[in-house]
């Protein structure tokens, strides 16, 4: 039999390794940026069009490289970081493994200047496909810059698999803002499509972080600071009111260099225990900084995995200093001593009290407007939907109860059951008082059927009816716009801006009324009408903007994106208490929609029991 293993020649090996190393254009930046930063830049700038497909390019000033230098810097695994094996161990620099270069330039079109400060002439190298076609001497300022154009145009396969340019450029500035970061002292400058996304001027951390997070995250940053024989942790958390809904803005750094851990971000949440709610995650900034035999970077070509000596100790030390921050500051978990009152109950009932259930949902309206709106809508749900109706309770929503029926929503709980009346006496007039909807732990609204009962989410099914109701604003009108009597400014960081400015007209169309300002800042005219005056304005556009931005992976467009952001933003919550109106209305709006069965999240927006399933779990 003939031989059949051969070598690989350079160019498919070359492409093979870029497959790990470059998956996209925000992993060109990220190799990139680093090099510039372990030449010893002291100004770094980063030109990108179309979201990297077409040019990125970095340009920095740092030490240069030699002709020679410039030519091995394209091949595998050559590298100027590293010696020997042992040199693994005491890494310190941000690249050292030699694939970067070689694998970009086997997918791309690179275009190389470099000169050494003590030199007057410099080197340009172009190179394709792995291929170099040119040479030669040139005129170039000292440093470096290297073009890489039209990433991925001789693999049309990966090509086409990347996302749109919101996205693409969204993961850049991820890799961006991480590398900018860890290194506060070095000026960085990033051009998107001959527009300026950042001005970064060298300064301290917390400078830094303001520059990249928007100004309005200053005042939310805790500063963190312990240090031990093991290890020194250092860097800021954020104040926990100001928690998001996404992860977006928590970052480790190991020696400056960022890493992935969901080990290392439990040591956080678990220092935040009992100041956060499990869907909220909190800013944090840390730099752990370790020595270097003590922990091995060399997991992943990407470099952003690594394996601690001790795992466990350096979680310990995280946790703790975290809640040393956390107390030295004064952040306690605030004490409420006031019980929630769901229920209502009837007066001079013995150890019972009377409570009213009347509290005004910030996103159903006042009860006053509330009560008109909701006979508007009831005639909707009865001819929308009414065969579902019919079906699921065996009337119509809206059916007037019967003369001598009770229809108070009241739930009697008596704490004796040898009362005058008998059960069997009680029974007809209880079945009739739980016919209006009950809340359940402020989350969950149970209402009666004639096959047993439907349990509904409130917050899932508040979506739904939100996502709909939007949706059908962008697609066929516009909502009500209720002006601010003092119109309010709103600056926000450089990429939600440019997020915001891409979406403004669709916003606008939602009853919104927000003007551009100039550079990053955005003036807000008017809300929709429904939500004047029942939510802060910035901050329900900045839960807009992040619920719209990590939509974007899911590469809806822009209308069903937007729906969606705007009814996780505007909806009701859970633990927020509402009223036995609020409560039969987000029923007969939900089951008027076209698809009530879940969120546009996914989530189950209810569930039924019949009494068939009730009698199993008592037949045992």
């Amino acid at each position: 039999m003939a031989d059949i293993i051969q070598l690989l020649p350079d160019a498919i090996a070359n492409q093979i390794a870029a497959g790990e190393v470059v998956q996209r254009p925000a992993s060109v930046v990220k190799e990139m940026l680093e090099n510039a930063v372990d030449a010893g830049s002291t100004v770094v700038r980063l030109i990108l069009k179309d979201a990297g497909r077409t040019l990125i390019q970095v340009i920095d000033n740092g030490c240069g490289m030699s002709p020679t230098d410039a030519r091995m810097c394209f091949e595998r695994h050559a590298t100027s970081k590293i010696r020997s094996s042992e040199d693994l161990f005491a890494i310190r620099t941000m690249g050292f493994r030699g694939e970067a270069l070689a694998s970009i330039a086997a997918v791309a079109q690179v275009e190389l200047r470099t000169r050494l400060h003590a030199e007057e002439l410099g080197t340009r190298i172009v190179i394709e496909d792995s291929r170099v076609k040119t040479q030669e001497p040139c005129q170039t300022a000292g440093g470096t810059s290297i073009a890489v154009k039209n990433l991925f145009y001789n693999v049309p396969a990966r090509r086409n698999f990347l996302k749109s340019d919101a996205v693409e450029l969204r993961n850049i500035q991820d890799e961006f803002q991480r590398v900018a970061i860890a290194n506060p002292d070095i000026q960085f400058v990033v051009h998107h499509n001959d527009a300026e996304l950042y001005h970064l001027t060298p300064g301290n951390l917390r400078q830094r972080i303001t520059g990249v997070f928007g100004t309005q995250s200053n005042k939310r940053l805790v500063p963190l600071s312990e240090e031990t024989d093991a290890a020194k942790i250092s860097g800021f958390i954020g104040k926990p009111e100001f928690a998001k809904k996404s992860r977006g803005e928590q970052l480790f750094f190991v020696n400056n260099r960022f890493i992935r851990s969901s080990y290392l971000n439990h040591a956080v949440m678990a220092a935040y225990e009992d100041l956060l709610s499990k869907e909220n995650f909190p800013l944090y900034v840390i730099f752990i900084q370790i020595d270097p035999s003590r922990v091995d970077v060399n997991v992943h070509p990407t470099k952003q995995e690594v394996k601690f000596e001790d795992e466990r100790l350096v979680y310990n030390y995280i946790r703790v200093a975290v809640r040393h921050a956390l107390g030295k500051y004064g952040i306690m978990p605030s004490l409420d001593f006031e019980q929630e009152q769901i229920f209502s109950m009837p007066d001079g009932v013995p150890g019972l009290s009377s409570v009213s259930p009347g509290l005004n949902s910030p996103s159903l309206g006042s009860t006053g407007a509330y009560q008109e709106d909701f006979r508007r809508r009831e005639e909707v749900g009865r001819t929308g939907k009414l065969e579902f109706w019919e079906t699921l309770y065996g009337e119509s929503p809206g059916e007037e109860p019967k003369e001598g029926e009770a229809n108070s929503g009241q739930i009697i709980i008596q704490s004796n059951w040898s009362t005058e009346a008998s059960l069997d006496d009680t029974s007809e007039s209880f079945s009739k008082i739980h016919k209006a909807p009950v809340q359940l732990q402020a989350t969950y609204i149970l209402s009666q059927i004639k096959s047993g009962f439907i349990l509904v989410d409130q917050q899932a099914a508040h979506e739904r009816i939100l996502y709909e109701r939007y949706l059908n604003m962008l697609q066929e009108s516009g909502g009500v716009v209720q002006r601010l009597l003092f119109p309010k400014t709103l600056q926000l960081p450089m990429q939600d801006s440019v997020l915001l400015r891409s979406i403004l007209s669709e916003i606008n169309i939602l009853g919104f009324d927000i003007q551009e300002f100039g550079g990053d800042t955005f003036v807000i005219h008017g809300l929709p009408a429904e939500l004047e005056g029942k939510h802060d304005e910035r901050k329900l556009l900045e839960e807009l903007i992040e619920q719209y931005r990590n939509g974007l992976d899911f590469e809806l467009n822009i209308s069903k994106n937007l729906a969606r952001s705007m009814a996780r933003s505007a909806s009701v919550r859970r633990g927020q208490v509402l009223s036995e109106l609020e409560m039969q209305d987000i029923i007969d709006r939900l089951f008027a929609c076209a698809i009530p069965y879940q969120s546009p999240f996914g989530r189950k927006s209810f569930i039924t029991y019949t009494l068939e399933d009730l009698d199993k779990q008592f037949s045992k």
